[in-house]
């Protein structure tokens, strides 16, 4: 048999995962964390809320394209050749199962084991008559009056269901008929309503009681209806279509348009309809009439629905249900020098996040705007959150000897509100704020300030692999790079030349810049490790990501892996190769780590040993990354960088507590410790002896 009819076709769609479902098998495995009795009681609770989250964002993001894909008609083949309509299927088997489990999860596991330790969930048909009392005298204080209901009647149409609001469909008896109305639960109030705490006995500490707030409000529907016969009343939640596409070369004023678009944002098309399984069939589909929704677009699921919330109660007074505080560690070449500066003077410095502190990045900013022989301050920022130190810092450094210069991200989804807040507040302060390139959005992680020393100038860099962010830096896993080299610097003048101008600057010395160079870079770098398996030398290549799904990369790895190269993929989310595959993929093994700590760093290590190359960066492994965003990887110059970044990759490729293997399958297991293995919590030991 011939080598081209045993091997095949590396475009062969049975060699692609399904993006869609890669990503669900991600939510999954958060999921799972909250059956993980490692993790406190309230942050597997947590975990619960966070999966809802991500899922939630899946349907206006994910599902709403496939939506909008089945309803043009056009074609819009991916690599595994899953048309729309199978995804859609696909996923709506899927979010029934994702339901089914995480009811399961919560009553079985979860409310059980909050009941031994004092927090309860009590139905409101259980509150004591005394209690109701109280309740109804509360709803009538504080809750009645932001009420609103709404007829839905031919004299009053269905009304806009706002995005991801809880609602209640009251249906009520009307002199022989029935007639509906629909009250949407305030986001103003809390969900869980707290009922008096219960004595349970010497040394307990007081039991917590909450009753949701929904079950409140139906309860005492006869204040909103008096004299009405209310029959019944169910909730539901809609998911609404949250992207958008901005014109942006149409678009005179980026800011003000992309204002625009998120005053529409939570009226966009329905997605999906979730209700209670209480809820009649004939409801059920009335509703989803109105709301123009498809049957394989709507879940009936058990109370309660909208879990995201549970995330209120991790706030409780209960610490000993929650991680203990971390101290993050500031390294030695930091805390020795008179200066952030000084100490980069001494040598490039590499940290980690969380592990290591993220003072260091805000104190190198900070430093830069106090400093009078700073000439310049060049930054990029795309999610920095609500309350940012670094862009106050900022907002403070312009005066007449300092030129402060930054780009803002308006288009970083979900963050688009702070971004254009925080960039209203520098312009107002005299900050050149720039919005970046029409058609890209900007994700690289870099901050330049320009420096008068001596009768020189001299440029100190940071690269980071995340966000500016001090919020996300305690439970995001991330690097921070500080150098002054010559040629790094440059590369850093040279990109903000071409965020802010007209630059045509193509060509880096040392920094790989998506769309520029960054994807012939891998490609490259992909290519020389395949040429000397081919040769019979050692070849390897390790890479950490958050999501891989380009079909160009994939197919290189697949030739890569015949050609005998080892290949170790850390993939947190989204993997669309396919390991483990005769003939393709054997060489190819690919975990993913879902842990206390959300893996978010990038690393690309290519070879093993002397010669080994590795590159921390912004990018994922994904065409909108390489091709559609400005991106940063930037080159660990310093051998002593390079063997601290390859003992953590080791350390996470041997991790059995918080590791998942992907199978040729498409289906990731978890990891667990071998007969005479110990545990390998790569976490735990990070956090216990540093990076």
């Amino acid at each position: 048999m011939t080598d081209v009819a045993r091997k095949p076709s590396l475009s062969d769609p049975s060699l692609y995962i399904n993006r869609e479902l890669s990503w669900l098998g991600f939510n999954n495995r958060v999921l799972e964390q909250a059956r993980d009795e490692r993790h406190p009681l309230l942050e597997r609770l947590r975990f619960v809320a966070i999966s809802e989250t991500n899922l939630d964002e899946f349907f206006m993001i994910r599902v709403a394209g496939l939506q909008q894909q089945v309803a043009s008609e056009l074609p819009n083949p991916v690599p595994d050749g899953m048309t729309p309509e199978e995804q859609i299927s696909r996923i709506h088997d899927h979010t029934e199962e994702f339901f089914d489990e995480r009811r399961r999860i919560l009553n079985r596991e979860l409310l059980p084991a909050l009941e031994k330790e004092g927090i309860r969930m009590v139905p409101h048909s259980k509150v004591r008559a005394a209690e109701r009392r109280e309740l109804r005298e509360r709803f009538v204080r504080d809750i009645l009056p932001i009420l609103t209901p709404l007829a839905i009647d031919p004299a009053h149409p269905f009304p806009h269901i706002s995005n991801l609001s809880l609602n209640l469909l009251v249906v009520i008896g009307d002199a022989g008929r029935r007639v509906m109305a629909r009250i949407k639960v305030p986001t103003t109030i809390d969900r869980f309503m707290r009922l008096a705490d219960e004595d349970r006995g010497p040394g307990e500490k007081p039991e917590m009681r909450f009753v949701r707030v929904e079950e409140v409000i139906s309860a005492n529907l006869d204040e909103l209806f008096p004299g009405k016969d209310v029959v019944a009343s169910y909730v539901f939640q809609v998911t609404r279509n949250a992207d958008f596409v901005i014109e942006e070369d149409e678009a005179a004023d980026l800011l003000q348009a992309i204002e625009d678009e998120l005053e529409g944002r939570w009226f966009g098309q329905s997605v999906r309809l979730v209700v209670s399984d209480e809820m009649p069939d004939d409801l059920r589909d009335w509703l989803a009439g109105n709301l123009k929704l498809h049957e394989n677009s709507v879940f009936a699921s058990p109370h309660p629905i909208g879990l995201a919330d549970v995330a209120e109660l991790t706030h409780i007074e209960r610490s000993d249900l929650l991680y203990p505080p971390i101290t993050p560690r500031v390294p030695s070449e930091i805390r020795s020098a008179r200066s952030i500066t000084q100490a980069i003077r001494n040598g490039d410095i590499l940290i980690y996040h969380p592990y290591d502190s993220f003072s260091p990045v805000v104190d190198f900013v900070r430093a830069a705007a106090n400093d009078p022989g700073v000439l310049a301050i060049k930054q990029t920022l795309y999610r920095v959150g609500s309350n940012s130190p670094i862009v106050e810092t900022l907002s403070e450094a312009r005066d007449e000897q300092t030129q402060v210069a930054v780009l803002v991200e308006l288009k970083a989804r979900f963050d688009e509100e702070p971004n254009i807040t925080w960039a209203r507040q520098l312009e107002a302060r005299g900050v050149h704020v720039a919005y970046g390139i029409v058609g890209l959005k900007t994700h690289a992680k870099i901050s330049l300030v320009v420096r008068r020393e001596g009768s020189g100038l001299r440029r100190y860099v940071h690269l980071g692999t995340g966000n500016y962010n001090p919020g996300t830096a305690r439970i995001y896993t991330d690097f921070s790079y500080f150098t002054d080299d010559p040629k790094l610097a440059e590369d850093g003048s040279d990109l903000f030349n071409y965020l802010t101008g007209y630059s045509e600057q193509e060509e880096h010395q040392e920094l790989l810049v998506a769309p520029l160079t960054m994807r012939e870079s891998i490609v490259r770098l992909i290519e020389e490790q395949t040429e000397k398996a081919k040769g019979g030398e050692h070849a390897s290549i390790t890479c950490k990501t958050n999501s891989l799904t380009d079909p160009q990369i994939i197919e290189l790895l697949y030739e890569a892996s015949q050609a005998g190269v080892k290949i170790d993929l850390i993939v947190r989310s989204i993997c669309c190769l396919r390991p483990g595959v005769e003939a393709v993929s054997e060489n190819i093994r690919v975990v993913s780590l879902v842990g206390r700590f959300l893996e978010h760093a990038r690393i690309f290590a290519f070879s093993n040993g002397d010669d080994e190359k590795i590159y921390l960066g912004s990018a994922d492994l994904m065409q909108r990354n390489l091709d559609r965003r400005v991106e940063t990887a930037f080159p660990l110059r310093e051998k002593r960088h390079r063997e601290k970044v390859r003992r953590l990759l080791d350390l996470q490729l041997a991790d059995n507590a918080n590791g998942w293997e992907l199978g040729p399958d498409g289906t990731f297991e978890r990891l667990h410790p071998k007969v005479g293995e110990e545990q390998v919590d790569s976490q735990a030991i990070l956090l216990e002896e540093g990076f």
